[in-house]
């Protein structure tokens, strides 16, 4: 049996990112998979990006990835981000698939950020809403995992089992950080066990505020460090 962390939603937060990689490294993972959004909203883009291209083996794009290495989107704040990460992270970024998928435990699971490739997708959402994420790319999944949510949730519906992996830098509801640990069979295509669990990790929230406050110029400054503090979305 294999062990998968699947993660998501660095946000340009390291203080947390290196709270994860402690927990990760005492599960000792055979795999790290990437569900998208390394850069954006945080202090240390270009730290975290460069994390997840050291740590991961799969990787998906997400809309913030798309958005920052996008260099005729004009959204506000958007210079900053280039300027931090650079030309290279920003081609990277830029030639991320908007999905994948992965067979395991005789389940096919479809990887997804979210946005853009979809819209958004809650815990709480219906069963029925639910099922039209299910059906992709000419193909019935029995599970989705995905991330853009910000909140980790493990779930069943009609379709399938519906997963979302949290955010490691700016979850809401708790603000700590979260990914995603499954263990099961990769590539089989018959079923077998399976366990998927959330991972809630402690990391030094007001540390990670202090470096937001210090870092001049970061756009929707003390909205970013609302979040991180309290785990409520700042509108």
């Amino acid at each position: 049996m294999s062990k998968i962390v699947i993660l998501a939603d660095l946000h340009g937060n390291i203080t947390a990112a290196e709270a994860m990689e402690n927990e990760i490294n005492a599960v000792s993972p055979d795999e790290i998979w990437f569900l998208g959004d390394a850069v954006g909203k945080g202090p240390n883009s270009a730290e975290t990006c460069d994390w997840v291209r050291k740590n991961c083996s799969r990787f998906v794009g997400g809309n913030w990835d798309y958005w920052v290495s996008d260099r005729n989107n004009t959204f506000k704040g958007n210079d900053f981000y280039q300027k931090q990460i650079g030309d290279e992270r920003m081609e990277w970024l830029a030639s991320l698939p908007a999905e994948d998928e992965a067979v395991i435990s005789g389940i096919r699971f479809r990887l997804f950020h979210g946005r853009p490739s979809a819209s958004l997708v809650q815990g709480w959402d219906s069963d029925e809403y639910m099922s039209d994420f299910f059906k992709a790319n000419s193909k019935t999944y029995g599970g989705i995992i995905c991330a853009d949510s910000h909140r980790p949730f493990i779930r069943s519906t009609h379709s399938g089992y519906a997963v979302n992996t949290g955010s490691i830098g700016n979850n809401l509801g708790v603000p700590k950080a979260h990914a995603l640990l499954v263990e099961g069979e990769i590539d089989c295509p018959e079923a077998a066990p399976l366990r998927m669990t959330i991972l809630s990790v402690p990391y030094d929230n007001e540390a990670a505020a202090e470096i937001a406050r210090r870092t001049e110029g970061l756009p929707s400054k003390e909205a970013y460090i609302n979040e991180i503090l309290t785990g409520v979305y700042s509108r």
